[in-house]
């Protein structure tokens, strides 16, 4: 029983934002069937709960980055064979992101393996050039760069760029024995310039790097304590990678993801959960569940970056089978800034 919440304000899908990280645990921790029908009930306050957004996720930078994220293969800290690229030529891009809609997405997000985008040189222009492009295509374009100053922050949204990823990656009490070069507080101020130039937040966490299911709920209470909520909340499977501390991490409890999606769910009632990286090593009846969860979108392709990822003919497979459909048209920006506000109000 949910004795230290409002569950009638949950039901409806009310955004509430002072959250108790006791109130999180009680939710994580209820029994499963009670659990997946509060977010399915809460999913379908606010989405068409048999539809998902599709997203290609394209690598525009590969390798080569100066921090040490304990999961990365593009970290230069770790030696794991990858061939690293320079900024990748426009007409690549662009080919990308056409083969990306021809699929059925309708985000598409640009990864480069910076510490934060250079301030000096071409390769921040050829990434304006590249959003401009993409969003001529009629696609939600999104980017994650690492770390922004306010005026790369307003650059990128005046090229068109409405969605920035940053993810928090795990909590505050986990982060440091994941990544030494970037402090929690410093992703945090990423969020906050984000939004002051006006961009929507992607923003969510990798489960299963050793972190316990306290940490899962501590990262959730992190993101749900933002105001207004992400409104785009990944939740990565950690893939293991040859070459990186984390190669030898045993495999998390497919039952974690679950439930760290619905739990997400329920704290970010009007987010979009997407889930992410991790998803070849899973079955198709695992990633059911996460749609039964409340997961409203998935990252399609060949690739994540540079870690495989089930291609587009399997999950339009997998959708019909389930009798999903792909969301038809991207969410125009002003409908996310309109809901930012109408969160914020409550």
């Amino acid at each position: 029983m949910l004795t230290s919440i409002d569950l009638q304000k949950l039901e409806e899908g009310t955004p509430l934002y002072q959250w108790q990280e006791d109130t999180i645990r009680e939710i994580f921790e209820l029994p499963f069937p009670r659990l997946i029908h509060l977010a399915q009930t809460i999913a379908s306050c606010h989405f068409a709960t048999d539809q998902v957004q599709l997203c290609t996720l394209h690598s525009v930078k590969t390798g080569g980055c100066k921090e040490d994220c304990a999961y990365c293969p593009q970290s230069a800290h770790h030696q794991t064979n990858l061939e690293g690229q320079g900024f990748a030529d426009l007409e690549d891009i662009l080919k990308a992101a056409k083969a990306a809609k021809e699929s059925g997405s309708t985000r598409f997000c640009m990864g480069a393996a910076w510490r934060s985008p250079p301030t000096k040189g071409e390769s921040f222009e050829k990434i304006l050039e590249a959003v401009r492009s993409v969003s001529e295509m009629g696609l939600e374009v999104c980017t994650t760069l690492g770390m922004l100053t306010f005026e790369q922050a307003k650059a990128l949204r005046e090229a068109g760029v409405h969605a920035y990823n940053h993810n928090l990656d795990t909590s505050r009490d986990y982060y440091e024995k994941i990544i030494s070069t970037r402090t929690y507080d410093e992703r945090l101020e990423t969020l906050k310039q984000v939004r002051k130039a006006g961009m929507s937040v992607c923003c969510g966490g990798i489960v299963g790097m050793g972190e316990s299911r306290d940490d899962r709920i501590r990262l959730l209470r992190e993101l749900a304590c933002l105001q207004p909520h992400p409104e785009s909340v990944p939740i990565n499977l950690l893939v293991r990678v040859a070459g990186t501390p984390l190669e030898e991490e045993k495999p998390l409890d497919i039952f974690e993801l679950v439930r760290t999606i619905a739990t997400a769910r329920i704290l970010m009632p009007m987010s979009r959960i997407r889930l992410s990286a991790g998803r070849e090593a899973m079955s198709d009846e695992a990633q059911a569940l996460c749609f039964l969860a409340g997961a409203n979108s998935l990252f399609t392709g060949e690739k994540l970056l540079t870690t495989k990822n089930p291609g587009f003919d399997h999950d339009l497979n997998l959708l019909e089978r389930l009798g999903m459909t792909p969301t038809a048209q991207p969410e125009k920006p002003m409908a996310l800034a309109s809901r930012s506000a109408q969160e914020a109000i409550h």
